[in-house]
């Protein structure tokens, strides 16, 4: 499956259906991040049910701390 991730077309394996899946795939799942799927802001909470479609566009904002 093709996604538009950060800007980048990707080719996910087809075991991603979730953002959950997609979050898992990147190794991202203890990490403080946002997520917006085709321009939505998604909740924590709904990443487990959200489904990824060929074509969707996906934004993966990682939290960090500095200063």
């Amino acid at each position: 499956m093709e996604l538009r991730i950060n800007g980048q077309l990707v080719t996910v394996p087809d075991t991603v259906t979730t953002i959950d899946d997609l979050i898992h795939h990147y190794k991202l799942k203890n990490r403080t991040i946002m997520v917006e799927k085709n321009h939505i802001i998604l909740r924590a909470y709904e990443h487990e049910k959200a489904t990824v479609e060929n074509g969707d566009t996906i934004e993966l904002v990682q939290f960090v701390g500095g200063g």
